[in-house]
């Protein structure tokens, strides 16, 4: 007979494929051939994509989940239909090709790049904020999969950025999770190399890295390599949001204390309603992955704000995403956050984040006493806790007092 565990374990490992194939189910191949229809009102995001993948002879698929030996530059061109057309949040992938640019999202142009002029890219799209941002994805991502979904969180968060994703290779397969993880680990010298070339860029004024999922593991590697390498990491790279981590929650301490004191202001993600995570941490020996983390329990509590990270624990908020893997990019709200606040270097906490951008309804709990600090309950669909909450909870009780109990949209707690 079956035991429970093995039964759960198999149990997730079903609920996973089959999300993942439905989710999939219906998407046409090659949707990277650009395409000469055009609709009104609908907005272009231009990519500079660089890769670890090796190319692809299909059409329109550009690069396949295998690895390549050089890093490969592509300009990519994405077309996002108009707002009244499609949900904030989600990528209207073509039914059929060519797309329907009014309600899909359709590729432009393709351009192959060299490397060396990737300077000159940077220099036509830098804002004047001359803010760079970096995504990195995650597991189980096809090329095509990680230039639409970051054309999308671009889009929607608004951020005033010269967009830049890193791509390594994934196979797009649920199965393929042990070559994923080491194609990772194949990419790090290619990441720190790029991150560094583009602090080392005079235009370029501060850099932003986003990464979801495994692509936090090879985020935080490059940064400590680079650290290693070069006695700290580049002072440009001020800030690090890490979504739904796949990251061990003990290697991901040893990496920090590697990476040293003066590092980037780090953001995380988390939900325990994580499924992939609860799927990836039955695979790797039962180990807490930082993205599924009560950051309200000790010992990560007393972690998290020693090193002076600040936690967005999004578990009570619901998306579209059955496996609640990708809260950040499909919550309309997070990702306004995303582009309002944390892509522009702002620390989020309850002192500067106003009651208009307060997310979900509901109110502020007992004041209950941690030690010698206060703490606010938290039953918010989007709980802050980060390092200086301490120091404001009593002015927050006092400002509030008892009638917010229908107006608090979001409660902190630390």
């Amino acid at each position: 007979m079956q035991s429970r565990t093995g039964f759960s374990f198999h149990l997730i490992i079903v609920v996973t494929v089959l999300a993942v194939l439905s989710g999939c189910a219906g998407r046409p191949e090659g949707v990277l051939v650009p395409t000469e229809a055009r609709a009104a009102q609908t907005s272009n995001v231009d990519v500079l994509v660089a890769t670890t993948r090796r190319p692809s002879e299909t059409p329109g698929m550009l690069f396949s989940g295998e690895r390549g030996k050089d890093l490969q530059v592509t300009e990519i061109a994405v077309s996002v239909p108009p707002d009244s057309a499609r949900e904030i949040g989600q990528v209207q992938w073509p039914k059929k090709l060519p797309a329907n640019p009014a309600k899909e999202f359709a590729t432009i142009s393709v351009t192959p790049m060299a490397p060396q002029s990737a300077q000159g890219w940077l220099k036509q799209h830098l804002p004047k904020s001359r803010r760079v941002l970096v995504f990195v994805h995650g597991f189980n991502n096809r090329y095509e999969d990680a230039v639409y979904r970051f054309a999308q969180i671009v889009h929607d968060s608004k951020a005033d950025v010269a967009p830049v994703l890193f791509t390594w290779p994934s196979r797009g397969s649920i199965f393929a999770y042990n070559y994923d993880k080491e194609s990772t680990n194949y990419s790090r010298e290619a990441l720190e190399e790029m991150l560094r070339r583009l602090s080392q860029e005079p235009t370029v004024g501060e850099v932003t890295i986003m990464a979801h999922s495994m692509g936090s593991w090879l985020t935080v590697e490059a940064l400590r390599q680079m650290a290693i390498r070069d006695g700290r990491v580049a002072p440009k790279i001020q800030n690090v949001i890490l979504a739904s981590p796949d990251l061990d929650v003990d290697v991901f301490s040893h990496q920090l204390a590697e990476i040293g004191e003066k590092r980037p202001h780090f953001t995380l993600f988390v939900s325990r309603d994580d499924r992939a995570l609860s799927l990836s941490r039955r695979i790797s020996g039962n180990i807490d992955r930082l993205g599924q983390v009560d950051p309200t329990v000790e010992p990560y509590r007393s972690e998290f704000e020693k090193a002076g990270i600040v936690v967005l624990d999004l578990t009570a908020l619901k998306t579209g995403d059955r496996l609640n893997h990708g809260k950040f990019a499909e919550s309309p709200e997070v990702v306004k956050l995303l582009g309002n606040r944390l892509i522009a270097g702002q620390t989020v906490t309850d002192s500067n984040v106003g009651l208009g951008e307060r997310l979900g309804a509901v109110a502020v709990g007992t004041a209950q006493t941690v030690g010698s600090a206060a703490s606010v309950a938290v039953s918010a669909p989007i709980a802050i806790f980060d390092p200086a909450t301490r120091r404001t909870y009593n002015e927050q009780v006092d400002r509030f007092g008892n009638a917010v109990g229908n107006t608090v949209t979001t409660a902190v707690g630390q």
